[in-house]
C-alpha cells in the first residue's frame, strides 16, 4: 500500500501541473529546450560530486507558466557519479515558482541497481519541493526554500541506533545579480544529532554550506553565435572548502 501510495502521489502532483499548465494553452506557445553544459566539475549546493569535469544535458518542455523536464549530469572519471533527475513545476505572476523534484543516482559501477525501487526502505530516489521567489527587473534578487519529503534522504536515528525517520533535510538560498554577476548564499537549515551518530544531508550543523560568485560572458564565435561560459567561486564554510569551477553551455 504504500508503494501505491507514492506512486498516486505523483499521479496526482503531475496531473495537477498538466491541467494548469494545459488551460493556458490557448493563449500560449509551447516551447521544447535542449541544453549541454560542460563543466569543469558539478558542484551543487556546496557539495563536490564526483571531483571531475561533468557533463550536464538537460530537455524541458513548457507552455504558459507549466514546465516538465529532464536533468542529468555524467563525471568523466574512472569511479563515475551519475546523476538523473525528473522534474516538474509552475512559475505563478512570473516570479514564484514551485517545483517537485525527483532526484536520482545512478550506480554505474553496479549494473544491477533498480531505478523502479521504491520502497522508503531501499529506494535511491529522493524527492524535494522546491518553493523560490525569483526576482524582478527591479529587484533582481533570488529566494529558494528547498525540502526532501521522501526517499534516501539523511535519517534520524533513536537513542538505540535504530532509525526514527527522514530528517526532511531543508536547505535555504539567497542570490543577488547585478549586470553579468551573481552572488549568492545557501544555508543548511537541518541539525543533525551527532551525539546519536547522525550525519547531515548538506552538512552536519545549522549554517552556511553554499557561498560564492559566478559570472558570465558571451563568447562570440560567429555574427549569429556566442557561446555562453561562467565561472564560479564557490565556498563551502562549514566543511572548510572551496572550488572554482568553469563551464560552457550549448
Amino acid at each position: 500500500m504504500k508503494k501505491i501510495s507514492i506512486r498516486t502521489l505523483i499521479v496526482i502532483i503531475i496531473s495537477l501541473f498538466t491541467t494548469i499548465g494545459f488551460a493556458q494553452s490557448d493563449s500560449t506557445e509551447s516551447v521544447i529546450d535542449v541544453s549541454c553544459d560542460l563543466m569543469s566539475r558539478y558542484v551543487w549546493r556546496g557539495t563536490d560530486f564526483g571531483q571531475s569535469p561533468s557533463i550536464q544535458p538537460g530537455i524541458e518542455y513548457s507552455i504558459g507558466g507549466f514546465y516538465v523536464g529532464a536533468w542529468g549530469a555524467f563525471t568523466t572519471n574512472l569511479y563515475p557519479v551519475q546523476e538523473a533527475d525528473l522534474y516538474i513545476g509552475y512559475t505563478f505572476v512570473d516570479m514564484f515558482s514551485l517545483t517537485f523534484t525527483d532526484y536520482f543516482f545512478p550506480d554505474e559501477l553496479n549494473p544491477d541497481y533498480n531505478y523502479f525501487d521504491f520502497d522508503k526502505n531501499t529506494t535511491g530516489h529522493v524527492f524535494e519541493t522546491t518553493l523560490s521567489f525569483d526576482g524582478t527587473e527591479k529587484l533582481p534578487l533570488s529566494i529558494l526554500f528547498a525540502a526532501n519529503v521522501w526517499g534516501a534522504d539523511a535519517q534520524r536515528l533513536n537513542s538505540d541506533g535504530s532509525v526514527k525517520g527522514l530528517q526532511y533535510s531543508s536547505y535555504a538560498e539567497v542570490a543577488y545579480s547585478y549586470k553579468n554577476m551573481n552572488i549568492f548564499m545557501g544555508l543548511n537549515l537541518t541539525t543533525p544529532d551527532e551525539t546519536l551518530g547522525e550525519s547531515g544531508y548538506y552538512g552536519n550543523t545549522l549554517g552556511v554550506v553554499n557561498l560564492g560568485i559566478t559570472g558570465t560572458k558571451n563568447i562570440q564565435l560567429t555574427n549569429k553565435y556566442s557561446l555562453p561560459l561562467s565561472v564560479s567561486l564557490i565556498t563551502n564554510p562549514q566543511a572548510e572548502k572551496i572550488y572554482m569551477v568553469a563551464g560552457f553551455s550549448f
